[in-house]
């Protein structure tokens, strides 16, 4: 599995991310079979939330890879935390309480990363810098990030915060990639000319803050997936077409089409089932061409001006 540095940090990560939300829909054998084969994979990145299966999933995890310290050391943890029911929530307390829960359920002693998971727009920057600094002081966390955010957001946080955010996790996708369209369109009046994050990609990749785009398969708001599906001909004739030239899926296509930007991005994949792990997992092998990249955004429906 290729790797490289989390954003500016010096910790390696593998370039694809295995995410764990819906772990709890496997039972233990299940769990253990998946976890074990992403290691074997090189995929030893696990990425968690606090509210995954309202915690289960994180308790799920532990279990299946019978998590003590020799294990522990062989894989990379990240989670999030900041989402409540009904609310966000980065106060102080509740990210340290947060953290304190994620780690009993992970039965480990330290997270190698902790993200903000969404925006509070009621965030005090300078009990977020409290928290943070209590975490890496005590051991506890060792590199911070965010996910859903923006420009400015990022920035009122560094405002008061001393260690680098080392990740924003987005959702991005083939066919969710205003992020990427709309720097196609600048300056014209057209509705992907539309800024709506604050053009975080450029953000990102000047601040050294790797980018993990979350639902890499989907279209929508969790609508359903883009492979095989009807709703996208070209889209999958296309993902079709590389898939018999490189032999490999069209999941591995999908894949390899995030990979191939110059962002150094780290998708996160959401699937449970075993093969389609090892087809994520082979996208780090494939650099799709410049042609075959926008042949693929072209086909999903986006325009070049």
């Amino acid at each position: 599995m290729r790797t490289f540095k989390l954003g500016s940090s010096s910790l390696e990560v593998p370039a694809v991310a295995v995410g764990c939300m819906r772990i709890d829909s496997l039972d233990k054998s299940e769990a253990q079979r998946f976890v074990r084969t992403a290691m074997e994979l090189g995929a030893n990145f696990f990425d968690h939330a606090d509210i995954y299966g309202g915690g289960k999933c994180e308790e799920i995890f532990a279990d299946a890879v019978g998590m003590n310290s020799s294990i522990r050391e062989k894989m990379i943890l990240q989670s999030k935390c900041g989402i409540r029911p009904g609310l966000f929530d980065f106060s102080k307390e509740h990210i340290l309480n947060s953290v304190d829960g994620i780690l009993k359920r992970l039965r480990t002693d330290y997270l190698d990363v902790l993200l903000l998971h969404r925006p509070d727009t009621l965030v005090e920057p300078e009990e977020v810098a409290e928290a943070f600094d209590l975490l890496e002081r005590s051991g506890k966390v060792r590199h911070f990030g965010v996910s859903n955010q923006n420009p400015m957001q990022i920035q009122l946080l560094r405002k008061a915060v001393k260690q680098p955010l080392v990740a924003n996790q987005l959702q991005l996708s083939i066919t969710n990639s205003t992020t990427i369209s709309q720097g196609f369109n600048v300056n014209m009046q057209n509705e992907a000319a539309v800024n709506r994050d604050g053009s975080v990609l450029d953000f990102c990749r000047l601040n050294d803050i790797t980018i993990q785009p979350w639902s890499p398969f989907q279209y929508g708001f969790f609508e359903g997936v883009f492979l095989g599906n009807e709703k996208f001909p070209e889209l999958n004739a296309e993902l079709d077409k590389l898939a018999g030239k490189y032999d490999v899926s069209s999941t591995t296509i999908a894949m390899a089409w995030l990979l191939r930007h110059p962002a150094n991005m780290q998708p996160v994949t959401g699937t449970t089932n075993v093969q389609r792990l090892h087809d994520c997992v082979k996208a780090a092998d494939i650099r799709l061409t410049r042609e075959e990249w926008y042949g693929v955004f072209t086909a999903a429906g986006n325009i070049l001006p």
